[in-house]
């Protein structure tokens, strides 16, 4: 069963309702004032802006739903060694990556886990779970925060967005498209557009929304890698590699991080056959490979 993460998934409702609003307010001015057809050029616009601005608004509000996904709790003040530890750690971090001191959190999983988020580098969360910080040593534990700096270091979610706002774009535009086929090959509509290319274009939208989902998470996959560079450049290699064979170890661990966010998370399950298109992360194996031979 396909795991839509948090901000597919917000992105695709986002989209979906902001297209059906337009369109029961009339606002789709991409059709021909003569009914006979496609303004494509129109059309392309109109896509691109309700595109856009549903990534764009995911983006904005990615921090406030991972914080209520996952039930994080931010550290305002640390309560104990851990939490001071913590903090320290993603500190030191954050001045090495030079970015600002993000929100750090806590989750309460069992699993080893951790995530980063934001829609901007300098205004980040950074999350851990509790089954992590318990049985991780430091060197690992802080392994893993470099990992999640290094996602935001990177910009990731700002990648993210503007990739799924080209993707949105292409499939509204092209689920209208089959939508008019449909309406005027199947059901005979010479005159505007019916009943057949509402119903068409809105499963067109879910259908192509999910499979160009596929080019998303090829992405999230990619910036794994990336991800893992920098947690070893800011704690070391050893300890970027222990951390990961440590996940491995641990991958019979319930996994308590919602289903919806695990393409934040530095720990996923790994599919087999045709899932592999929508896993989003690598194969660990393949993650500790990558990161051997580049430090050989």
């Amino acid at each position: 069963m396909l795991r839509i993460i948090l901000f597919l998934a917000t992105n695709l409702a986002v989209v979906l309702v902001a297209s059906f609003t337009l369109r029961l307010l009339g606002f789709d001015s991409y059709l021909q004032q003569s009914g006979g057809g496609l303004n494509l050029t129109a059309l392309l616009v109109f896509c691109a802006v309700i595109g856009f601005g549903g990534s764009l608004i995911s983006l904005f509000i990615s921090k406030w739903m991972a914080k209520r996904s996952t039930g994080t709790r931010i550290i305002e003040t640390p309560g104990n060694g851990t939490e001071q530890w913590l903090m320290d750690t993603v500190a030191e971090l954050a001045e090495q990556a030079g970015i600002d001191m993000p929100e750090v959190g806590i989750f309460p999983a069992q699993q080893a886990n951790a995530f980063a988020t934001g829609w901007n580098k300098n205004a980040a969360l950074v999350a851990v779970s509790q089954g992590l910080l318990s049985r991780f040593s430091r060197e690992e534990a802080k392994a893993v925060m470099a990992h999640e700096i290094g996602h935001v270091a990177n910009g990731d979610m700002v990648t993210l967005a503007l990739i799924q706002g080209v993707v949105n774009t292409f499939v509204l535009f092209f689920a209208r498209i089959i939508g008019s086929i449909v309406d005027r090959v199947v059901f005979r509509n010479e005159s505007g557009h019916g009943i057949g290319f509402f119903i068409a274009t809105m499963f067109a939208e879910v259908v192509l929304g999910i499979l160009a989902s596929i080019i998303v998470l090829w992405f999230s996959r990619r910036r794994e890698f990336r991800a893992d560079d920098w947690g070893a450049r800011l704690a070391g290699t050893s300890g970027m590699v222990g951390a990961l064979e440590r996940l491995r170890s641990e991958s019979g661990v319930p996994n308590q991080m919602p289903d919806n966010l695990q393409a934040f998370g530095i720990n996923a399950g790994y599919k087999e056959g045709l899932k592999k298109l929508f896993a989003t992360h690598p194969p660990l194996e393949e993650r500790i490979m990558a990161l051997r031979s580049r430090a050989s």
